[in-house]
């Protein structure tokens, strides 16, 4: 068997889709395709759902570039929802995560319900009422209340209520999906970068909300656009061959005008140009106004999801 060295990829193909066989601990071979993130001693590569893989250079048997835009797997639609679910945390990653089984628990400081609560999508690998100590513990120890994200009548969403878990107010969000399959005009007009700057982070984070913890959250993925059009914002990750729109908003004193519908065409284009063919996004269930400029770029119903919490404590009876 011929074990000389192979010069693994380096950073002339940082960004480009490659194919990755090397040598695993127990001496065989495995395969890893993806968009290379890093080369280096370890080389990071971006799978289609958005996942990384790492491998140490030193183990590189052969490598080969692919074609850039990656090969379709499936429909938008026929994705499964514990899967759209993983592929959605990957494009707003919390800054501190911890396996439990399938399921993964978020922190980050409590910005945002999305990376601060138990993402309950498939098994957790232990029964049910040890998997919300778990969840209990991990959110006390933070300072945090605990939340579960899960699917709006799924197979977690009973056996919650009947522990005594109830629904957060405002909480209920659908999830739509779209095929990328046109690409769409960019604004030229509008500012694109990759990180937030503070004008930016100013017209999104609410007031009392860490403008800090908002930028490590939005900067996160290694593939992500910050627009801004006189004074609406919008945000637009790409991990694997997916999209995902987030944080569009208008001032009160900007709407009607088109801008909105501009920001959406620019991230979509922007999207396709970094090899996504499907995108996600995540909207309050009752945002009737969003829901339909959305569903123009033919973005349709996936699934819904909530978060559920424990009753807080009342005070003592008299």
């Amino acid at each position: 068997m011929d074990t000389s060295p192979v010069r693994p990829p380096g950073a002339d193909v940082v960004g480009r889709r490659v194919s990755v066989r090397h040598r695993t601990p127990d001496g065989s071979a495995s395969d890893v395709v993806g968009r290379l993130l890093a080369a280096g001693p370890v080389l990071r590569l971006e799978r289609r759902d958005g996942s990384v893989a790492t491998v140490e250079a030193a183990t590189v048997i052969i490598w080969r570039l692919v074609p850039d835009r990656p090969v379709r797997s499936r429909r938008a639609t026929a994705t499964p929802v514990d899967q759209l679910a993983r592929i959605m945390a990957r494009g707003w990653p919390a800054l501190e995560t911890a396996p439990l089984g399938e399921w993964q628990l978020r922190g980050s400081g409590g910005f945002t319900k999305r990376a601060n609560s138990a993402a309950a999508f498939g098994d957790p690998g232990t029964d049910l009422d040890e998997a919300l100590t778990q969840v209990q513990a991990f959110y006390a120890d933070r300072g945090l209340r605990p939340l579960v994200a899960l699917e709006a009548a799924g197979p977690w969403e009973a056996p919650l209520a009947a522990r005594g878990w109830t629904p957060v107010a405002g909480g209920d969000t659908a999830a739509l999906v779209a095929q990328l399959d046109r690409r769409w005009p960019l604004d030229a007009t509008a500012e694109v970068a990759s990180d937030p700057d503070d004008a930016w982070l100013a017209a999104y984070v609410a007031p009392g909300e860490s403008v800090d913890l908002a930028r490590t959250v939005m900067t996160g993925t290694p593939t992500a656009a910050h627009l801004r059009l006189d004074g609406a914002i919008a945000r637009v990750v790409v991990t694997g061959e997916w999209a995902g729109l987030s944080a569009l908003w208008v001032p009160e004193e900007q709407r009607g005008r088109g801008l909105a519908r501009r920001l959406v065409t620019t991230s979509l284009g922007w999207a396709v140009e970094q090899g996504a063919d499907k995108a996600y996004l995540q909207v309050v269930t009752d945002n009737e106004p969003a829901e339909r400029l959305y569903r123009t770029f033919g973005f349709v119903d996936h699934h819904e999801y909530r978060y559920l919490t424990l009753p807080e404590p009342g005070p003592p009876s008299s």
